[in-house]
């Protein structure tokens, strides 16, 4: 397939295979290093997935790189073969490229895919390659909207393939603590979880520019409108390749995700979820309100405030005037957790609080999960690439799978729903 027939529609048309031959389900010998495809190759990809997968050069090894903008397809490749090389590692100095990430889902000899692209490019080629029989790390959000997630986790589920979301919070000791202290009652019944998320800032228009040589930009749309070009409204250009890498415009357009209810809240309220034990259902009603960009290019929600009801008798509280991070009261106390630095025991006695994990009672943090209580996945040494590769080997299921992942995008995207509708809206989860 040529780069000119990757156009907005053309991968609708060659839609995914119903029937999978049974050979592309063939793992790779135990002592075989795992054959690693990376899908995006920007700001993401250069911050965590590359890296993620990098060194653990015992275990797997990038061995492609695809992205629709040619300079940044090099830059990728330069990234591989430069750390390679700087490990002395020169037999896996050669990494292929692709232009059309169908090609590289094609190439038998790739074992799974890392995907790092905006999130209208996430649940499609997820679907894609595990269809194909390749594992995948995608990166949070699952989905652009529920229908394509619900179909996506579908797919991988008939697919056996092991797919781990980017939610990287679960595999940080902080928040699985938090998380198993919840489930095993140090603070009674849940009956609120406070979210505080950041929001993006709006902007003003911008006018239509050339599309670059080196992006194929119509491939770079997909499935969504097609609207005229424009820098902010994609990612930076700059010939410095540190700014080249800064935060990308897309994230603050409604074509291509929701903004921060998403963003972060596919972190945050997935680690509600996780807490509760509801991370296979639901929010049952949810309502919201919110301020929106009236002009301008980017005009995703600003303020905003939504309360999730659950069947539990829970109620969540999201909203970018709380702290950043997640708040759990029960009837018997509260606890508090966000990222930052942690380690188990703190804060010891006579310590300040920490600004990462906190309690009413600090010595349920301190006391720790005892044996026969409840425990929530581990990550190996906490590395959420690690866990995902260590699934690939032992078909268990990783930290975040793809029906956790699916079901916490879903609740953000009703709540970002709900925004748009200015009503409450019951839900059957």
């Amino acid at each position: 397939m040529t780069r000119s027939s990757f156009s907005r529609r053309g991968f609708l048309a060659a839609g995914v295979p119903a029937i999978v031959p049974a050979r592309v389900f063939a793992r790779p010998a135990p002592n075989d290093l795992i054959q690693v495809g990376q899908l995006g190759c920007g700001r993401i990809a250069r911050a965590s997935e590359l890296p993620g997968v990098l060194r653990h050069s015992g275990i797997a090894r990038v061995v492609a790189v695809c992205d629709v903008d040619s300079v940044r397809l090099a830059d990728g490749k330069e990234f591989v073969e430069s750390y390679y090389a700087r490990q002395g590692v020169a037999a896996r100095a050669a990494v292929r490229t692709y232009a059309d990430y169908r090609q590289m889902i094609e190439d038998k000899s790739i074992d799974a895919i890392a995907i790092s692209t905006p999130d209208h490019w996430h649940a499609q080629p997820a679907m894609e390659a595990a269809l194909a029989g390749k594992d995948v790390y995608l990166q949070k959000p699952a989905s652009l909207t529920i229908r394509e997630g619900r179909q996506m986790a579908d797919a991988v589920k008939r697919s056996g393939r092991i797919l781990q979301l980017g939610s990287q919070q679960r595999s940080d000791l902080q928040f699985r603590l938090a998380c198993e202290l919840v489930r095993n009652g140090r603070i009674g019944k849940i009956t609120e979880i406070f979210v505080g998320l950041p929001v993006d800032p709006s902007g003003e228009e911008e006018p239509e520019m050339p599309v670059p040589p080196n992006l194929d930009y119509h491939a770079w749309l997909g499935c969504t409108p097609m609207v005229y070009y424009t820098e902010k409204r994609v990612h930076p250009q700059s010939p410095d390749i540190k700014k080249r890498y800064d935060r990308p415009g897309w994230l603050r357009c409604e074509q291509f995700g929701a903004g921060m209810i998403t963003g972060w809240g596919s972190h945050h309220i997935d680690i509600a979820h996780w807490a509760m034990g509801v991370e296979h259902t639901g929010p049952v009603e949810i309502e919201a309100a919110a301020e929106f960009p009236k002009k301008g290019l980017w005009d995703v929600h600003g303020g905003f405030h939504v309360r999730a009801r659950y069947a539990n008798g829970a109620t969540m509280y999201i909203s970018e005037k709380y702290p950043n991070g997640v708040k759990f009261i029960g009837e018997d106390g509260w606890i508090w957790v966000t990222r930052g630095r942690y380690r188990a025991g703190e804060p010891a006695e006579g310590q300040p609080r920490s600004h990462t994990l906190d309690a009413s009672d600090l010595k349920m943090l301190r006391a720790g999960v005892k044996d026969g209580e409840i425990r929530l996945h581990a990550s190996p040494n906490g590395d959420h690439h690690l866990d995902w590769l260590t699934s690939i080997r032992t078909r268990q299921q990783p930290a975040a799978p793809v029906e956790d992942g699916h079901r916490s995008c879903s609740a953000c995207l009703l709540a970002h729903a709900v925004m748009k509708l200015g009503r409450r809206l019951r839900w059957d989860p």
